[in-house]
């Protein structure tokens, strides 16, 4: 039985939001309009798309609600360095461009697994398209989950955030999110990206302008409170990081040796190793053609991600009492859990349908990568698995099969969005990092640390076996697992407690060993990426040398 709803919208709130649903509504009709006659129009959008359509889809799914709600968060908590994590991402675009896209296009792959099944043969084909479902299910349930925050809040008020709530507005997304992806395929994705970018980025702006009218203090004395809060903290104005105070900088996801490294290395592995990304760059008509659309993407997302972030500052201006200091009344109250405190501004302080507009955006966030890896989950298992299964099958089977996966997975991710509510509540003792937005990144370095080696592998390598894949595969997902909390308290060792053991003896003796377990497990998630995908690589290239039975096919 649901819980009671108890919503803080107006009635103009709810009719904004009536609205943008019927948009969305009769936008899926009409996309859907052209005729889907096999499964590259379905999923490939018949190689037809535009650049600059498939850029801006890019970007809508890559952001998500993790970006509307997680990314105002972190700066809230903290401060601008993730948006220096877009100097990995650009280096990451121009290898994707340049590496990764013209080998796909040469071998005019549906789904870009069928690449390692052309160089290692169908089993390792099976195992990297199988981690990557495993893999998408984790990531894209996980923006599920996020997603649902929100609209639990609008349903049920204070009552927003309690288990119940949010598996019933899970519910809820998933169903929305399976019937528009059933309606027409990739096309249909790509477009309404489109307008839910648009709509997006517009609730962004607006909200930018309304909190910069609400607050009490000139720019000049906003940007110094930001610059040197009174509390003594760190500048929440920083861009780039190299250390923190009380933290070197191997523990810190924004530092700059993680940005360069360790967020190439994560961009390389979203663009060029997960079908959810590579899906919409494969619908363009040529390798050239995909290549400026992940640039293009990449370079239209810095923009968006600052917007986010510069939201999240203003909310903490808001909320601080040193910028009501001089004002005639007091500072509003901050919403204890910081997840909602892009939320309570939009319902509180907003004016009866600004408030459901907002809401809009962030169901558009939500939806969009929802759609994207429900659709991307079915291409990969049709053509890396079905078709492979009943192979003399018609164009017009293949397709309703398509269609049928897309429930079946829709009905997975929103089971996974149920666990995470779970998940993330236990889990949400993740020390000073534990927002959202890193919640979110985390879950995706499963599956990459052994994807980003194997494709390496492909693409430079000339040799190389099935045995070999499926061992970085295995390699990487033990190792990421490894150097996660929860593994080493199932080994019954309590990190928790080495971290403050250790603190105090740094306080009696600055040059108090690190205790080894510590070390390896206290790293930001880009380094657990980057060593996990190192290990895969040197314990799996060499399996494929020894196990190779045939000659070296030609690197991609």
């Amino acid at each position: 039985m649901p819980p009671r709803f108890s919503s803080d919208l107006a009635t103009a709130d709810w009719a904004v939001l009536a609205g943008y649903f019927l948009l969305l509504a009769v936008s899926g009709v009409w996309f859907a309009r052209r005729e889907q006659r096999d499964t590259d129009d379905y999923f490939l959008g018949g190689r037809r798309m535009p650049v600059w359509a498939v850029g801006v889809s890019i970007v809508a799914t890559s952001m998500s609600a993790a970006s509307f709600i997680g990314v105002p968060q972190q700066a809230y908590t903290g401060d601008l360095t993730y948006l220096s994590t877009n100097i990995g991402m650009v280096l990451a675009a121009f290898v994707v461009a340049y590496l990764f896209m013209p080998a796909f296009y040469r071998r005019r792959v549906r789904t870009i697994y069928e690449l390692l099944d052309q160089r290692y043969g169908p089993a390792a084909m099976r195992a990297a398209s199988g981690a990557y479902m495993v893999g998408r299910v984790m990531a894209s349930g996980v923006r599920v989950f996020i997603g649902s925050i929100p609209a639990s809040v609008i349903l049920f008020g204070d009552r927003g955030l309690e288990p119940a709530s949010l598996c019933f507005a899970i519910t809820i997304l998933t169903l929305v999110g399976i019937v528009y992806t059933l309606a027409g395929g990739i096309a249909s994705i790509i477009w309404t990206d489109v307008i839910q970018m648009a709509v997006l980025l517009g609730a962004c702006a607006l909200a930018i302008l309304l909190v910069v009218r609400a607050l009490p203090v000139p720019a000049s004395e906003a940007i110094a409170l930001l610059g040197a809060p009174p509390d003594g903290g760190p500048s929440k104005l920083t861009l780039v990081q190299v250390a923190a105070p009380g933290r070197p900088w191997w523990t810190l996801p924004f530092s700059l040796p993680a940005v360069i490294v360790g967020f190439t290395l994560m961009g390389v592995a979203s663009y060029g190793t997960d079908q959810d990304l590579t899906q919409r760059m494969l619908t363009c008509r040529d390798e050239k053609a995909a290549a400026r659309s992940v640039l293009s993407g990449i370079l239209f997302g810095i923009p968006s991600v600052a917007m986010f972030l510069v939201v999240g500052l203003l909310l903490w201006l808001f909320y601080h009492p040193a910028a009501w200091e001089h004002a005639p009344g007091p500072a509003p109250a901050a919403p204890d859990d910081s997840r909602r405190v892009f939320l309570d501004f939009i319902i509180h302080e907003m004016p009866p349908g600004l408030s459901g507009l907002m809401m809009a955006g962030l169901f558009a966030a939500g939806l969009s990568s929802l759609n994207s890896g429900i659709n991307a989950m079915a291409s990969t298992f049709i053509n890396d698995f079905y078709r492979r299964l009943r192979p003399d099958r018609t164009e017009a089977h293949y397709l309703r099969a398509g269609r049928l996966a897309v429930v079946g997975w829709g009905v997975v991710l929103g089971g996974f969005a149920v666990l995470c509510v779970f998940i993330q509540t236990r889990e949400n003792q993740f020390r000073d990092d534990g927002t959202l937005l890193t919640f979110a990144l985390t879950v995706m370095t499963y599956a990459y640390a052994g994807l980003v080696p194997v494709f390496l592998t492909a693409l430079l390598g000339r040799r190389g076996s099935a045995a070999g894949v499926i061992t970085m595969l295995v390699t990487g997902f033990v190792a990421v697992t490894a150097m996660q909390d929860f593994a080493w308290r199932l080994a019954g060792t309590d990190l928790q407690a080495m971290r403050s053991a250790f603190a105090s003896a740094r306080e009696l003796d600055p040059h108090a060993a690190r205790p080894l377990p510590l070390t390896i497990v206290d790293l930001a998630f880009v380094w657990k990426l980057t060593i996990a995908s190192a290990l895969a690589w040197l314990i799996g290239w060499p399996v494929g040398l020894l196990t190779e039975r045939q000659p070296p096919t030609p690197p991609a």
